[in-house]
Order: C-alpha cells, then sequence, then structure tokens
C-alpha cells in the first residue's frame, strides 16, 4: 500500500484537531429554578454548569436536580427547560439551540428549569436518558441510510457496540466513538466517494455488491433550523425573542453532490441555495419537516422522511406560486451558524460536513433570515 501523501497527512490530523474542538465545545448555562417549583425561603441560587455542545438537556437533570432538591416539591415529574418563555425541545443538541435562539451570543445563557408542567402539547413525551437514546439512535439510523442507502450497518451493530456508543457521545468521549463509529463506515465525504459505487437509488433488500465504474452522488445528512428576523434588522442583538416554535422553520434535507464536468467542489453558499429554494430561489423544495423526533422503531428502517425508498429525489419541484417567489426575492440571508462558527459563504460545503457535523452524523445548520 502507497504511502500517504503529506497533505493527506496534514488533512487528517486537521480533521482530528476539529473533531475535538466539536466534541470538547460547551455552553455555559446559569440555570435557575422557576418560582412555582421553589417550596423554600429563601430561593436557592441559580445553578452554574456546562452544557456540552453535542449534548442534551435530560442528560443534565441528575446534576441540576441534586443541586435543587432542598427547594422541590414533592412527588416526580418530568423536568423540561425554558428560554424567555420558550420550551426547549429536548431532542435538539444543545449548542444548536443556543445557536439559533441567541441571535447574539448570551454567556452565561440564562435558562429556567421546571419541575412541574410539562408542556405536553408543545414538547414531544421525554422519559429522561432513554428517550434520548432513543432519538440519538434513530437519527443514526436516519443519516445512515441517507449515505449508504440502508442502515444495516447501524442496526447490525452487537448489542455491546450499541452501548459503549451511547456511553462515548453521553460522557463526550471521542477517542471510545471513533474506536466504535469507525466501523459503521460513514465518512469523511471524499471527492472519489462520488464515483466508488451504485447508482442514485439503492435496490430495496438487495445485498448485492455494487458494479465498478457506476456513479453514486455523494449525500450529505443536514438539519436545518430557519429563523425569521426583522426585515429593517440592523444588529442581530436586537432580533425579537423566539416565541414559539412555529417562527421557525425545522427541515430534515439530504444535500446531494454529482460530479459535474470532472469538479465537485461546493461553496457553502451553493449547497444553502439548493437545501433552501424556497428561501434564495424561485423554486420550492419539499415540505418541511415536523420538529419532532424521526418516527422509527428500533428495528426498523428510517420512514416517512425525505430519505425513505420511497422519495423520488430526481423529481423536479413543481412551480413556485407567485407568492412563494415573491417570498424568494425578498429573503436576505443574514447569518450561518454551525457549532457556534459564523461561516463565510466560500467554504467548501464538503469540509463543513466532515469536520462539524454532530456524533450522529447529521451536519446541523442554524440560518437567519430576514423576509
Amino acid at each position: 500500500m502507497a504511502a500517504a501523501a503529506p497533505w493527506d497527512k496534514e488533512a487528517a490530523a486537521w480533521s482530528e484537531e476539529a473533531a475535538r474542538l466539536v466534541w470538547g465545545g460547551a455552553v455555559p448555562l446559569q440555570v435557575h429554578l422557576h418560582d412555582a417549583d421553589v417550596t423554600a425561603l429563601p430561593p436557592p441560587p441559580p445553578f452554574l454548569t456546562l452544557g456540552p455542545r453535542i449534548g442534551y438537556f435530560p442528560l443534565l437533570v441528575s446534576t441540576i436536580k441534586a443541586h435543587f432538591s432542598s427547594s422541590l416539591p414533592p412527588g416526580v415529574d418530568t423536568v423540561w427547560f425554558e428560554y424567555k418563555g420558550l420550551p426547549l425541545k429536548w431532542y435538539i443538541p444543545i449548542g444548536v439551540l443556543f445557536d439559533l435562539l441567541c441571535a447574539d451570543p448570551e454567556r452565561p445563557w440564562n435558562l429556567t428549569v421546571h419541575f412541574r408542567g410539562y408542556p405536553a402539547d408543545i414538547l414531544s413525551p421525554c422519559e429522561g436518558e432513554d428517550s434520548v437514546k432513543w432519538n440519538y439512535n434513530n437519527s443514526l439510523k436516519e443519516a445512515a441510510f441517507i449515505i449508504t442507502g440502508n442502515s444495516k450497518n447501524v442496526m447490525n451493530m452487537s448489542q455491546a457496540d450499541q452501548l459503549a456508543m451511547w456511553e462515548s457521545v453521553r460522557k463526550g468521549d471521542l477517542d471510545s466513538y471513533m474506536n466504535i463509529s469507525t466501523k459503521l463506515k460513514l465518512g469523511p465525504f471524499e471527492e472519489d466517494f462520488l464515483v466508488r459505487t451504485s447508482s442514485l437509488e439503492p435496490r430495496q433488500g438487495s445485498d448485492e455488491p455494487e458494479s465498478p465504474g457506476s456513479v453514486k452522488p455523494c449525500r450529505v445528512p443536514v438539519r436545518l433550523y430557519v429563523r425569521r428576523v426583522q426585515q429593517d434588522l440592523e444588529y442581530l442583538e436586537d432580533a425579537i425573542p423566539v416565541s414559539d416554535w412555529e417562527s421557525v422553520s425545522y427541515i430534515n434535507r439530504p444535500f446531494e453532490i454529482r460530479k459535474e464536468g470532472g469538479r465537485s467542489y461546493i461553496a457553502l453558499e451553493h449547497a444553502l441555495e439548493t437545501l433552501l429554494p424556497e428561501f434564495f430561489s424561485s423554486k420550492p423544495a419539499a415540505r418541511a419537516a415536523d420538529p419532532e423526533p424521526a418516527a422509527t422503531t428500533p428495528d426498523s428502517e428510517p420512514k416517512d422522511s425525505d430519505t425513505s425508498p420511497s422519495t423520488h429525489h430526481d423529481e423536479k419541484p413543481p412551480p413556485a406560486s407567485p407568492q412563494e417567489t415573491d417570498v424568494a426575492k425578498k429573503t436576505k440571508l443574514k447569518l450561518v451558524r454551525v457549532q457556534g462558527i459564523e461561516l463565510d459563504m466560500d467554504i467548501p460545503f464538503l469540509w463543513v460536513a466532515n469536520n462539524l457535523k454532530n456524533p450522529e452524523r447529521f451536519l446541523h445548520v442554524c440560518v437567519y433570515v430576514s423576509a
């Protein structure tokens, strides 16, 4: 086997460093107990902690509950968090919520924790760590389906590997995660990946090897969170806070790269225009997914999503209505954040996808638009 070129080694070193920065990223939190849950005087002081960017709020509950235990009412209820009156979706990573809801990064991030009155009309049910683990595993299967055409590599993992992978995510242990996740063969995305394997749509139920020389596009799992701000907004810190989730578009959409003219380089700007045509062009895309966890079972392929086998990715979208065209013309991109970084639009999209993705292999992108 030929030795790796120096630039290959340098690129690998940069990727490893980027992964360590992503996994080590955290949001400083100042958590206040809601007044209705205070049963002792004086009220307890707020709790200061670090929320891992790739982590989830339910995983912090045991530590936070211990701090407030002497002030809590008796009984048990589902714990939930709120920011400026907005209940926080427990299945969205902490870092993504921070990037989306804090136009001007607030440090520490002041949150309110509730131990009663779970808003079941707004938030989906949460059974603590078990729900987070279930959501993570389903997202990983969905990402595998997008990348490879099926999720068998995830579903066929041994119970020991599944448990070890989840524990690595829960504890933020990158080394342990890398030892297990490499078995899944879900990346990195490379230019030669575009010409390595089969045709666009996988043959369902087929485990036959891919025919040599055939072409498969590179498909990247992407989750976009589009927040609209005032059209005349000059400074992001003056943006009106998000008061309800209806004002945020949650879009679960794979990005497909085909090799054209011998070139596969694509900038983030073009990727966003392709992923969000309803905001940046006159061609609407598929309806945005509902912001709820993937409706899959532990032993099934992902269903009812943009990545299901029944989805025809080659179909052309219907012509835009005059209203949609008008919205696209008036939309102005204000900010793009990934992992807390305000990205330049000229950055290579595949670099972003490889180096700034979350452990479940989705690239989470927060987009601010004025419209």
